[in-house]
């Protein structure tokens, strides 16, 4: 199935990129950051990360569908 990711601060970064459509078997969240993290380099664990799906953040186990637009978002610092 086809998704889109996107991607915000360091994963931009190390994907080289802010956006990407991919063909995946991933049924969840987690399946999919496995799949892209091996792909880009991304040295973060999941556990690290919120994840959403359409907009709303959801579990890593949250079933994915065709179409969906997912974004990984990596912890930020600020001041």
């Amino acid at each position: 199935m086809n998704v889109k990711l996107l991607y915000f601060a360091s994963l931009a970064d190390r994907a080289g990129r802010t956006e990407e459509t991919r063909d995946s078997a991933a049924r969840t969240p987690r399946e999919l950051y496995v799949e892209v993290a091996a792909a880009h380099g991304f040295a973060f664990a999941a556990e690290r990360l919120r994840v959403a799906v359409n907009g709303a953040f959801v579990g890593w186990d949250h079933a994915l569908a065709a179409g969906d637009e997912v974004v990984f978002v990596p912890p930020v610092s600020g001041g």
